[in-house]
């Protein structure tokens, strides 16, 4: 039999392979889990031994990664209706819905377990309730009940710098809260943006997203509202004692950008936007996916900056 006929059978039996359960964790979203994580830890006034911080990073990302898959496992039913998810391991037919329970509890116990082992029972601590709110509070409930989904559910996203500054300080401060802050007023522009073009899919999945249920006019209100709480949170943070100059330009033309971007959604009429294929809601909702790796760049920066008598605010 040739490698192509074996890839074949392999793709009409649904085999999966690494890549497979690799995607069910959901990499691009760990990413960030993973990123801001590192941020929080970094950034905090307390030093962490590497070996206990790089153990911990690690299973923060397994933490993810099992609420990814626990995710996948009871939106099956949905992913197989919306065309960006249909390629996903379950709907296409590579996972079987069993196969990523028991990944993503397995996974869910191992990380919040080895995370309290490495580090301390608050960052294990606020890990599984990061994973009980993604999975139950935002997946089974909050989704397919409430056009405010995205606005309650981003608590989740936002819980991993906190869990970062635990690591290293073993509890909670008003920085890591703002960081919190951040990514949690960050959620809501950058998804209902995307919602606004990819609107359909929402509603052929049954899932009541804002633009389904509101409409696009009041989504976008509702994502310039946000833009401006989301510049105030920002601005806050740079304030704070992992803030300085650096982060402070840094945020000041983000967030002008990201105002305008949101002002010229605002503008928008369902005519003009599909005409030009939702132009202003493209360009906010590319914006948005670089908005937080550069605040929590800036962030890293004035940390890098502070043995040098240069970060901060001296």
């Amino acid at each position: 039999m040739t490698d192509a006929s074996i890839q074949s059978t392999k793709t009409e039996t649904g085999e999966a392979g690494f890549g497979d359960y690799f995607a069910l964790l959901k990499p691009r979203v760990m990413s960030l889990v993973v990123f801001t994580a590192l941020v929080g830890l970094l950034v905090a006034p307390v030093g962490v031994n590497p070996v206990v911080g790089l153990a911990s990073i690690l299973f923060i990302a397994v933490g993810g990664g099992a609420s990814g898959a626990l995710n996948m496992w009871w939106d099956a039913d949905i992913d197989r209706k919306m065309k960006r998810t249909l390629t996903r391991p379950i709907p296409s037919g590579k996972v079987e819905e069993g196969e990523a329970f028991a990944i993503g509890i397995t996974l869910s116990v191992m990380a919040v377990v080895m995370l309290g082992l490495a580090s301390n029972m608050m960052a294990a601590a606020l890990l599984a309730f990061t994973i009980f709110f993604y999975v139950v509070i935002y997946t089974m409930w909050l989704k397919r009940w409430t056009p405010q989904n995205i606005v309650i559910g981003g608590a989740a996203g936002a819980f991993p710098p906190m869990i970062g500054w635990a690591v290293a300080t073993g509890g909670i401060s008003i920085e890591s809260v703002l960081m919190f802050a951040l990514t949690f007023a960050w959620t809501p522009p950058h998804f209902w943006a995307l919602a606004l073009f990819t609107k359909g899919d929402y509603a052929n999945a049954g899932v009541p997203m804002l633009t389904v249920t509101h409409g696009r006019k009041a989504t976008r209100a509702h994502i310039l509202g946000y833009t401006f709480a989301l510049a105030a949170v920002a601005i806050a943070l740079g304030l704070t004692s992992v803030g300085g100059p650096t982060y402070m330009v840094i945020a000041l033309v983000l967030n002008a950008m990201f105002i305008k971007g949101a002002w010229d959604v605002f503008r928008r009429t369902d005519a003009n936007s599909d005409a030009d294929s939702h132009k202003a809601e493209r360009g906010l909702f590319k914006l948005s996916l670089a908005y937080l790796f550069l605040h929590y760049g800036a962030l890293l920066v004035e940390a890098s900056l502070k043995p040098f008598g240069l970060g901060g605010w001296g």
